[in-house]
C-alpha cells in the first residue's frame, strides 16, 4: 500500500457544507441479481469521498450510475441540484436523451481503471479533443489548456507522445488531465491505480492528492488505504450492494464498528 503524505486533508482543505452530489435509495440489477440496494450517500462540494469494499460489492457500478454510464432502476441521483439521466416532467420522471445526458456528463469527469486513452492521438490531442467537439472551445484556447494540464499532472515534455510511447502511470496521469480539461464538477476515479505496476502508483496518487488538497470533489474508489486516510474527507465501506459503514477515515479505518469492515481491512493492511 502506498503511504499517505504528511499533510492532512482535512486540516488543509476542508470541504463545504453545501451538498453538491446526493444519491437517494440507489437500486440497480442485472437480470434477477440485485447489485444496489437502496445506496444513500451526500458528496459536499470540495469533499473527497473514498468507496471501499470487496470486489463485486458494488462500489464501481454505483460510480458509473453517478454519470449514468448505467441506468438505475430506482431512487434517484442529483449532481448540483440537478437530477442526473432523468427530468421532472409534471408528474413523471422521465430518462432524458442522448444529447441531455452527454451534456451533464461534461461536467462529471471520470478517471477509469484502463485510461481509454485514443490511440490514435497523442497525449495532448486526447485532452483538448473533448472541449473542442462537445463544449465548442476554440481550438488554440483548448491546446493552450491541455499544455497547462499537462504541466500540472507533470507530462509537458511528452505532449506529442502516443499512448503506446507512456508507461501505464503517464497514460492515468494524461487521463486525468483529460477529465479536468472539461472542467468537471465532480471527478469520479474507478481504481484508477489497479491496473499500474506498484512502482507507477506513486506518481498517479501524487496528482490525486494534489487535486484533492486543491479542493476537487472527488469520489475515488480504491483500495489504497494510505490515500484514503490521508486525502479523504469521508471513507465509504460497501459490501453486497449496500453501504455497511461510514464516516471520518480515523473512524471507519481506525475503529470500524462492522465485522465486515474489519475483516477487510485486516485482509488489506
Amino acid at each position: 500500500m502506498t503511504e499517505a503524505p504528511a499533510f492532512s486533508r482535512q486540516q488543509d482543505h476542508p470541504a463545504s457544507s453545501a451538498p453538491l452530489l446526493v444519491a437517494t435509495n440507489v437500486r440497480k440489477h442485472y437480470g434477477g441479481i440485485e447489485v444496489l440496494k437502496g445506496i444513500s450517500l451526500t458528496v459536499n462540494a470540495g469533499e473527497v469521498m473514498c468507496l471501499l469494499g470487496p470486489s463485486g460489492s458494488g462500489k464501481s457500478t454505483f460510480l458509473r450510475c453517478i454519470n449514468h454510464l448505467e441506468r438505475i432502476d430506482g431512487g434517484r441521483i442529483s449532481v448540483g441540484g440537478e437530477l442526473i439521466g432523468y427530468a421532472q416532467r409534471q408528474d413523471r420522471i422521465v430518462e432524458m436523451n442522448p444529447r441531455e445526458v452527454a451534456k451533464q456528463r461534461s461536467g462529471i469527469g471520470m478517471v477509469f481503471q484502463r485510461f481509454n486513452l485514443f490511440p490514435h492521438m497523442t497525449a495532448l490531442e486526447n485532452i483538448w479533443a473533448a472541449p473542442v467537439g462537445v463544449k465548442k472551445v476554440p481550438r488554440q484556447q483548448a491546446l493552450q489548456r491541455g499544455m497547462e494540464l499537462l504541466e500540472r499532472v507533470g507530462l509537458a515534455p511528452l505532449a506529442k507522445a502516443y499512448p503506446a510511447q507512456l508507461s501505464g502511470g503517464q497514460q492515468q496521469r494524461v487521463a486525468i488531465a483529460r477529465a479536468l480539461a472539461m472542467d468537471p464538477q465532480l471527478l469520479l476515479f474507478d481504481e484508477p491505480t489497479s491496473a499500474l505496476d506498484p512502482e507507477l502508483v506513486g506518481d498517479v496518487l501524487d496528482v490525486m492528492r494534489t487535486l484533492a488538497a486543491d479542493g476537487m470533489t472527488m469520489i475515488v474508489v480504491t483500495h489504497e488505504i494510505g490515500f484514503a486516510r490521508g486525502a479523504g474527507d469521508s471513507v465509504v465501506f460497501m459490501d453486497g450492494g449496500v453501504v455497511v459503514e461510514s464516516g471520518a477515515p480515523a473512524d471507519v479505518l481506525d475503529n470500524p464498528q462492522n465485522p465486515r469492515t474489519i475483516a477487510f481491512l485486516e485482509s488489506v493492511m
